[in-house]
């Protein structure tokens, strides 16, 4: 039987994380945005600028609960386009209460690896994701481990 760490190492689409790596994340979940160029066209706002494999826009109902699960190697950078995010998370295997963030439209927030976390939308919401590995279906079953409900 192979453990959760290896687990990951079975697809060949998923890269090993590296120290170097790890090194570049966010050290804060709600990550604060660089400062937009502004001129008379309009505003370019920075999101996130590291090497990922996809990108997803996710749409959810009001009262949906999303994730409950931790991803092995896979991290996220997740921007409120709309609506509003209660993202729990706490690391996983620890028995602490999970910590709760309010996360609201025109905020961007990163969930790294072996984290368990779970989103409950309030409103109606859309959100982007951004995923270092890729969302084609069968690299992201060999890399996510779903878990009892960690949200209230």
């Amino acid at each position: 039987m192979c453990s959760d760490h290896d687990h990951h190492q079975l697809h060949p689409k998923i890269r090993p994380l590296t120290e170097v790596e790890r090194a570049t994340w966010p050290k804060t979940v709600v990550v604060p945005l660089e400062k937009p160029h502004v001129d008379e066209r309009g505003v370019i706002q920075p999101l996130v600028d590291m090497p990922m494999e996809s990108c997803v826009m996710i749409t959810s109902k009001k009262g949906a609960v999303r994730a409950n699960h931790y991803h092995r190697s896979d991290w996220h950078f997740c921007y409120v386009v709309d609506g509003e995010i209660e993202y729990y998370e706490r690391p996983h295997g620890s028995d602490e209460a999970p910590k709760k963030f309010v996360i609201k439209k025109g905020e961007l927030f990163f969930t790294g690896p072996m984290v368990d976390h779970a989103m409950v939308f309030p409103v109606d919401s859309t959100f982007l994701t951004w995923g270092r590995n890729s969302r084609s279906q069968d690299v992201y079953e060999a890399d996510v481990v779903r878990i009892p409900a960690i949200n209230p």
